[in-house]
């Protein structure tokens, strides 16, 4: 009579834990490392603080140049 056998062998969990080991190091490492997803996320804050400052400086030139156009056309 032959005996059924059920379950995983150990060398399936063993190939197991070695491939989520690698694929975690994989991860870890775009997420933690030089120009990672963190690195990445901290320059996009810096370029839209600068490009927003840049922003507002550009429209107040705009404002002041309209506003002395209008002076000219319509004084007080």
């Amino acid at each position: 009579m032959i005996k059924k056998e059920n379950g995983i062998t150990l060398v399936a969990l063993v190939v197991t834990i070695i491939v989520l080991l690698i694929l975690a190091g994989v991860a870890i490492s775009l997420t933690l490392g030089p120009e990672g997803i963190i690195d990445r996320s901290k320059n996009a804050v810096n370029t839209y603080g600068n490009s927003a400052k840049n922003e507002e400086k550009e429209m107040n030139s705009f404002y002041q140049e309209y506003d002395n156009t209008l002076d000219e056309y319509w004084p007080d």
